[in-house]
């Protein structure tokens, strides 16, 4: 095998999947295997998402290449035209680049946008987090047919590399080496409580402070209007808490939801609303906080990790799987109330402590940079044939 460095180029669009890839981000760095090649594009780069990509230097991080390709606007359509104009930022930069791998995460469609730039180009594509199901959002779409797009597969839980293999892909290119959020602890200095209320500017001072993420359901009946105004009545209902939000992301309706929530906030002294609270804050706030609240993946791989309960509303996160910390709810105020107070409850905390995630024990980048470092990523691999499991091969385990 050949000494030369291989290149990675890694996409990011949001500030959760940076969350997500800065430990994989910080182990290809030190690794004389790799040049590391970031990819930056979406939410990073527009201001009213809170121009994130300034995070991503101050971590220490060389931008190699940005993709602007967000529209301004709610519409599906702005959407849909956002995913052209990435496809073809995308191709001139990894044109430009030629890395040995593109390594995306997920099921944004920024990441959609760069694997099928890389297509054509004849990039090998790892995908992590793949395999999952996420019924409430169009997102899930976009995860399978990126799976599709991807020669080589780095899954969170075994359930999810059965699945990624019963979508015709082949055992020897599929590896669980569990959720790379849960990476993010370890290599996060966190901030104690007087630390972060400085980092944030205001004082969680109370009987109980909630952690608020509520992104747009884009498949299910409810619209951005009667998700959010359910959520907030039930959040009136508990007076003396703080209420922490974070922003939406950019789907079709994110920007109404992000502005009831500014709305609100403005006519609520016990509510503050923050656009990114990027990685070192929202680690810092989960150990802070008492109950997790919304819709985001976050509730569900990376608050169990500090014993927080998570109220999970609806169906966004329908499909994945979840410890017993998280409390699945109607998205309708009343429901929400009582998964609120069941969260809050001494039973229910004390049963939830020490609990393990179905989402592995971390180490995750170690796993991926091991598995890159010994994939081949000649022609030989571009070409991939549908595995059939009518076939009664073997699907071996596998292992972190």
């Amino acid at each position: 095998m050949s000494t030369k460095p291989r290149t990675a180029a890694v996409v990011t669009g949001t500030r959760a999947d940076y969350g997500l890839l800065y430990g994989l981000l910080r182990e290809l760095q030190a690794d004389d295997a790799f040049i590391l090649q970031l990819l930056v594009t979406g939410m990073h780069l527009a201001p009213e998402f809170g121009n994130t990509q300034q995070d991503i230097r101050d971590d220490g991080f060389q931008i190699d290449a940005r993709v602007d390709m967000l529209l301004s606007g709610d519409a599906a359509v702005g959407t849909a035209k956002s995913l052209g104009m990435g496809v073809i930022g995308c191709a001139d930069a990894l044109d430009r680049l030629d890395p040995d791998v593109l390594v995306v995460l997920g099921d944004r469609f920024e990441m959609f946008a760069a694997a099928q730039a890389a297509l054509p180009l004849r990039i090998p594509t790892a995908h992590i987090h793949g395999g999952e199901v996420t019924e409430g959002a169009f997102d899930e779409s976009i995860r399978h047919s990126l799976t599709k797009i991807a020669h080589y597969h780095f899954v969170a839980a075994e359930p999810f590399r059965r699945r990624v293999i019963q979508m015709g892909e082949a055992p020897d290119r599929v590896f669980t080496v569990g959720a790379p959020g849960l990476d993010q602890i370890r290599y996060t200095d966190l901030l104690d409580r007087a630390a972060f209320e400085e980092a944030i500017g205001w004082s969680l001072e109370g009987p109980q402070t909630f952690l608020v993420t509520l992104h747009p359901a884009t498949r299910t009946e409810w619209s951005a209007d009667d998700l959010t105004g359910r959520l907030l009545r039930a959040l009136d209902h508990f007076e003396d808490a703080h209420l922490l939000f974070t922003k939406a992301n950019a789907d079709p309706q994110g920007r109404r939801i992000n502005g009831l929530i500014e709305d609100y906030c403005e006519d609520c002294g016990r509510a503050r609303a923050y656009a990114s609270l990027g990685r070192q804050r929202y680690l810092s706030a989960l150990q802070h906080v008492d109950v997790v609240v919304g819709n985001s993946s976050s509730g569900l791989i990376e608050a169990p990790a500090f014993d927080v309960p998570t109220v999970n509303v609806g169906r966004r996160q329908q499909g994945r799987p979840r410890g017993p910390s998280v409390i699945d709810c109607a998205p309708q105020t009343d429901p929400i109330i009582e998964a609120l107070e069941t969260a809050q409850s001494q039973p229910f905390q004390s049963a939830i402590e020490g609990k393990e995630s179905p989402y592995g024990r971390g180490r995750t980048a170690e796993a991926i940079v091991r598995h890159l470092r010994e994939l081949p990523f000649g022609e030989e691999i571009l070409s991939t044939s549908f595995y059939d499991l009518n076939r009664g091969a073997d699907i071996a385990a596998g292992s972190y």
